[in-house]
């Protein structure tokens, strides 16, 4: 990898935006009319531009509120430089590699795909964030970075994509089913806003996550997830992420402590039952408890839905006795949090379930 030592203010002579060579100079004074005159997410691109190269030595980011209310958190340059050669280092990216962003830059997740092109001198182009963001696009990209929900749009344009990077939240067993014939390089990733953005990888036909170098993996005595990843985070970082660890290097993720369910002794992983009801299920749910008198927690199914689907018992014919609901709430519509991510705490609030 690079030997020379790399600060914000250094753009790789290969970097393109839409098309255009743009050196640190001509960024600063293109982003002025970008800021004044241009759509909404090439706004907030070129203010997160301008603040990427600035006198500051950390950038401010909000975290997703996957997991608790969304704050603003700060992060080193060096931390965010680190990580997108990391990337780079792993996927064999080249400077010159065209690339798309069709994320929002206002998550890590933008920024990242910013820096990376930056650094590595990618041909970066940008459309706005959808679910869809292929569907006007002919153009064949040798690396992308998306959410679920737009892979689960693009399926028949992933022909255009040589490598595609899925992050933000779990990948069901009903999309990874539909991806597995696919030619282009799919992998998921895992990482958090603290860890600037992922630290490991797994192929899509893969069950276990692969550190980025510089990475290593332990696990407390809880089974969650320590990580160490001191070029990308100032501290080790202990996670509430229950995994198999298989070495130092590599992991199983098998679900959220926070969301386990002790019922009647047998401790249940929400996310393992909601991969048997994927292909079950067309509309979006979730697995949650509420308190019971016997139990101690019982297992519930939350669907978005504004009727009784009347589900018949071959819905859970995948599960053990333990897993099946022992009750399932229907909701108009599921609360979510500013990155589109169910947020369960707050829907299951709304059910007064807690």
């Amino acid at each position: 990898m690079l030997e020379i030592k790399l600060t914000h203010k250094n753009v790789h002579n290969r970097f393109k935006f839409n098309g255009i060579h743009l050196n640190y100079k001509q960024i600063k004074r293109v982003a002025v009319s970008y800021i004044k005159e241009g759509e909404p997410f090439e706004k907030v691109i070129f203010k997160f531009l301008l603040s990427w190269l600035d006198d500051l030595s950390y950038i401010e980011v909000q975290t997703s509120g996957t997991t608790g209310k969304p704050k603003i958190i700060r992060i080193e340059k060096r931390f965010v430089i680190a990580s997108a050669l990391s990337t780079g280092n792993f996927l064999k990216l080249q400077p010159g590699d065209s690339a798309l962003l069709c994320l929002s830059a206002d998550y890590i997740a933008g920024k990242l795909m910013l820096v990376r092109a930056l650094v590595l001198g990618l041909e970066l182009d940008a459309v706005a964030p959808s679910n869809n963001p292929f569907k006007m696009i002919t153009k064949k990209y040798d690396f992308v970075a998306m959410v679920p929900m737009q892979v689960e749009h693009s399926i028949s344009y992933l022909i255009q994509i040589k490598t595609l990077i899925i992050g933000g939240s779990q990948i069901n067993q009903a999309l990874k089913v539909k991806l597995q014939n696919s030619r282009t390089n799919i992998l998921e990733t895992y990482g958090m806003t603290e860890t600037v953005s992922h630290v490991a990888m797994k192929r899509i036909e893969n069950n276990f996550f692969e550190a980025l170098p510089n990475v290593t993996f332990n696990i407390d005595d809880r089974s969650c997830l320590v990580i160490n990843a001191l070029e990308v985070a100032s501290s080790i970082i202990i996670t509430n992420d229950i995994v198999e660890l298989i070495s130092d290097k590599e992991f199983i993720w098998k679900g959220r402590y926070d969301n386990i369910i002790n019922s009647g002794g047998v401790k249940l992983f929400p996310e393992i039952i909601e991969s048997k009801l994927h292909d079950k299920i067309q509309e979006r749910f979730f697995i949650g408890s509420e308190e019971d008198s016997l139990l101690g927690q019982k297992v519930i199914l939350v669907i978005e839905s504004a009727i009784d689907l009347n589900l018949s018992v071959n819905t859970f014919e995948n599960l053990s006795k333990y897993e099946i609901p022992k009750k399932i709430y229907y909701v108009d519509e599921f609360l979510e949090t500013a990155t589109n991510k169910i947020n369960r705490i707050a829907t299951l609030q709304k059910i007064k379930v807690v």
